[in-house]
């Protein structure tokens, strides 16, 4: 995939992380938000390795969301949290895993070129 997709895509979940927090609150804003962190791990991990597999990448942006919560459990610098996270919610652990399914089925979507190989665009 072309590195100008991934930042884009990546571009577009911040984007709509930032509309889901301005626009929405609760339950459905918390767990939006846990599934586009994981939408954004996903994103940033295609640019790092633009040739992997998107059941590959599903599974370090969802595995590397689930170490994040977990270390949560753990004390996490004051500096961090923000982005980290503070508080262990197992209820997290699925919307990670929500994001990440639903990333790889948007890549999933993008053209390929016949020998299985994806389009440069």
């Amino acid at each position: 995939m072309p590195r100008l997709i991934s930042i884009s895509a990546a571009a577009v979940t911040v984007a709509a992380g930032l509309g889901v927090r301005a626009f929405f609150d609760g339950a459905f804003a918390d767990h939006a938000g846990d599934a586009l962190y994981t939408v954004l791990l996903y994103w940033l991990a295609v640019l790092v390795r633009p040739s992997a597999r998107p059941w590959a990448v599903a599974l370090v942006a969802g595995g590397l969301s689930w170490a994040i919560e977990f270390a949560q459990l753990l004390s996490i610098p004051a500096v961090l949290r923000p982005v980290l996270g503070s508080t262990f919610n197992p209820a997290d652990l699925l919307w990670y895993a929500v994001g990440a399914l639903l990333a790889t089925g948007f890549h999933s979507l993008l053209p390929r070129r016949d020998d299985g190989r994806e389009t440069r665009l």
